[in-house]
């Protein structure tokens, strides 16, 4: 025990979490953890951090403090991070003091303090399986997540039950910051002013991407996406102009998990829409110095470039705003049912070279006997691979498949080697149709793994397809074009 507390007083020492001063205070406070009543401190090797919360975690599961299961364990290692974390009032000094001196030290830093008290928990986010495919859009990047479960579009939709009283509100709130019992109680979070308006910093534990960053408002009050979206999100890249700064639709369907709580994500990720061609230029009256670009991308996408924060942002707001309320029959696009809005927009800003990048992505969600998930969502043919929402991490090139297709893909290979049969695996009926297709392609032991990545990546460019609204071919792209001439009425 005594090297244990040790290693952990030693890491919080070198990641500048605690000071030598703090270090009685720090292990009083794990010692109280561990029901103990003394501590002798020693001089001993460094350890990586997995090792010593492991190590203490086991202890107090042997002292019948915790039981021994995986999320009393996570639990307990949060609590004994959070006996070396600095207090909220430190962080925002340190943060902003470095921040005087370059932006990018100080999200380097705020970063470097969520992984060493293990907020963003690398023995999980290290377990992801990442790799990239081209595709007809240019390279896609695939993540199979082993860490969140996978979630189904119904139970998205469906109101949650809340099982303790409404505090904090939901999962954004700022109130998680340092709430016992939770994986949150390890949270810091850093306060920004975005023209005028009160949010606050904080880096996403499960880490989908590097220096994945979640910017949310001060107040717990629902998403919505309009101008006022558009402007915190290039006053975020005035402030981070090293980060990427997106928001999801304020939509059910295609506005991710968590509509309840305004919120964006962002982080120092070169993302595949990044590097999308234009399929056409266009000029929209009025904004002749904004540089209007239609990508060739599987969604719908317009690319907006200009010096001029105020001009992108007033074009960005006159699409939103008659995307919102534009009908295209022919193409099943509706915006209203009645008054229910279906259509919405997922934007993305960027600097690059001294100009503003806003991508606008257009989205709807509506629904049909045929589909009842979404028309414009991924397609039943499809569910086996992705069956949840398309949202602003995946409209933007970078697939997050549920963590079942680790394995499920390993016995498809064995499958197809005939190392196993797929009759006698019950996880891999959903995979029939895909398993009798991918038996007609060419390969070999070396080379199947490659070709297993390639149709995967397959999958989400046409899940991806499926999302979009003005669909690849002569009659999207017509369609695409009216919707844009529409801007000049």
């Amino acid at each position: 025990m005594n090297r244990r507390i040790s290693q952990l007083l030693d890491h919080a020492l070198k990641h500048g979490m605690t000071g030598e001063e703090d270090i009685d205070y720090s292990a009083n406070q794990v010692l109280f953890l561990l029901q103990e009543e003394s501590f002798e401190r020693l001089d001993v090797p460094e350890a990586q951090l997995e090792e010593f919360l492991s190590g203490l975690a086991a202890f107090a599961v042997r002292k019948g403090i915790i039981r021994d299961t995986g999320k009393q364990r996570e639990m307990f290692r949060t609590a004994l991070m959070n006996c070396v974390m600095p207090r909220p009032s430190e962080v925002t000094r340190t943060f902003f003091s470095l921040y005087e001196e370059d932006p990018e030290k100080a999200t380097d830093w705020f970063y470097g303090l969520a992984q060493a008290s293990d907020y963003i928990c690398r023995s999980k986010t290290d377990g992801y399986i990442r790799f990239t495919q081209p595709s007809p859009y240019g390279d896609l990047q695939i993540t199979i997540n082993t860490v969140k479960p996978e979630k189904d579009p119904e139970d998205i939709l469906r109101p949650q039950k809340r099982i303790r009283a409404a505090y904090p509100k939901c999962p954004l709130c700022r109130e998680n910051t340092g709430f016992a019992g939770t994986c949150r109680q390890t949270l810091r979070i850093i306060p920004l002013q975005l023209n005028g308006r009160s949010y606050d910093l904080q880096y996403s534990p499960y880490a989908y991407f590097n220096e994945h960053c979640i910017v949310l408002n001060h107040e717990h009050v629902p998403m919505k996406t309009g101008r006022e979206t558009v402007e915190n999100l290039t006053a975020f890249a005035d402030l981070f102009p090293h980060y990427m700064i997106g928001s999801n639709a304020g939509l059910p369907v295609i506005g991710g998990s968590i509509l309840s709580h305004d919120h964006y994500q962002g982080g120092r990720h070169h993302f595949p829409i990044e590097d999308a061609s234009v399929l056409y230029s266009c000029t929209v009256r009025g904004f002749e110095n904004v540089q209007t670009d239609i990508l060739h991308w599987p969604l719908s996408a317009i690319r907006l470039t200009c010096a001029d924060r105020e001009e992108v942002i007033a074009l960005a707001a006159l699409i939103m705003e008659r995307w919102g309320s534009y009908d295209d029959e022919g193409l099943g696009i509706l915006s209203h049912t009645g008054s229910t809005p279906h259509n919405g927009v997922t934007p993305v800003v960027r600097r690059k070279q001294g100009q503003y990048q806003i991508d606008l992505i257009l989205r709807n969600n509506r629904t049909d006997g045929q589909y009842p998930l979404g028309i414009f969502h991924p397609h039943p043919e499809h569910h086996h691979i992705k069956k949840e929402n398309i949202g602003l991490i995946e409209a933007m090139g970078m697939a997050v498949l549920p963590g079942r297709l680790k394995q499920e893909l390993a016995d498809i290979r064995d499958c197809l080697l005939g190392i196993k049969h797929i009759e006698e695996i019950p996880s891999l009926a959903k995979h029939m149709s895909w398993f009798a297709y991918l038996k007609t392609l060419q390969y070999d032991a070396q080379g199947i793994q490659t070709m297993l990545e390639r149709e995967t990546a397959k999958k989400f460019a046409a899940v991806l397809e499926d999302a979009g609204v003005f669909k690849t071919g002569e009659a999207g792209t017509a369609g695409f074009m009216r919707f844009m001439d529409s801007l000049n009425r």
